[in-house]
């Protein structure tokens, strides 16, 4: 019979690693947001961009790295900007998004309580990378997040789960697996294509009444895998394939996140509809 304990720990490291590449090559300081910029909790709104925005990182990401790009871009642009750890696990510091998701929603719910307290806003916006683009949607479906929320923006989100590229198929292979991963870095078993958690989560529907959804998601994601997977269907939904405003983007998974001024260009039009301008190449340089 074979070791199954020195094969699943290994097979379950091979999966942890395939999901570092969620993680900005910047990662590993301390997770704290500037405390200028955003972050802020005396940044009152404006008329013209009456609702907070609510950063929700992914997967290994932390409240700071996953936002060096994006915050400050929305940040110049006058909104009053916010980020969130969620999903610790007990000795993992800096790598969060790892715990059970439903309870990550619980910090999610309670984090847009105290961003609304603070900023007297009656709703906040949320954007979201990866995990934290699809994690939402259980705070909205089931947490009573759609009062307290505008619009949720996707940036890759693992909105129907991923296969890692065929890399989680192997998991029958090796019975017992998928209770190690679920016992050990439950976040990551929940978001495999299939998991109970999304089963649950897009039973139903993608969509709430009440939330303008966004996705924007790349063909050349190697993480969320079938990048398909990631749009949603419903009345109020904005599926967008960034290939298709600038064919020469060739941002994949981490850097639609951390450093793509088209995906950035779409966030701020997705929060300000009204005011939105067409997303093309020269967008880089907005």
């Amino acid at each position: 019979m074979l070791p199954w304990n020195r094969v699943l720990r290994p097979l379950a490291a091979v999966l942890l690693t395939a999901a570092v590449a969620l993680v900005p090559a910047t990662a590993a300081h301390a997770s704290t947001a500037p405390s200028s910029g955003w972050n802020d909790y005396s940044c009152k709104p404006s008329a013209t961009h009456p609702r907070p925005v609510v950063l929700v990182h992914g997967t290994l990401g932390n409240s700071v790295d996953n936002w060096l790009g994006l915050a400050p871009y929305l940040e110049s642009r006058g909104y009053c900007v916010f980020s969130l750890d969620y999903g610790q696990l007990s000795g993992v510091p800096v790598f969060y998004g790892l715990g059970p998701i439903d309870k990550s929603a619980e910090q999610l719910s309670a984090f847009v309580d105290k961003v609304l307290a603070a900023t007297g806003a009656a709703k906040a916006d949320i954007v979201g990378h990866s995990q934290g683009g699809m994690m939402p949607r259980y705070y909205l479906r089931f947490l009573g997040g759609a009062a307290k929320v505008n619009a949720l923006v996707g940036i890759a989100p693992d909105n129907h789960g991923t296969d890692l590229d065929g890399l989680t198929n192997l998991l029958p292979y090796f019975p017992g697996a998928s209770d190690l991963l679920s016992s050990s870095v439950p976040g990551l078993a929940d978001q495999i294509v299939g998991s109970a958690f999304l089963t649950k989560l897009n039973a139903g529907g993608d969509t709430v009444p009440g939330i303008h959804y966004t996705v924007i998601a790349s063909k050349y994601d190697e993480v969320v895998t079938p990048y398909r997977s990631q749009f949603l269907s419903g009345s109020d939904v904005h599926n967008v394939l960034i290939q298709n405003l600038c064919s020469l983007d060739l941002s994949e998974h981490v850097l639609m996140g951390l450093s793509d001024r088209l995906a950035f260009h779409e966030v701020a039009n997705a929060l300000d509809p009204a005011h939105a301008t067409t997303t093309t190449c020269a967008s880089v340089l907005s």
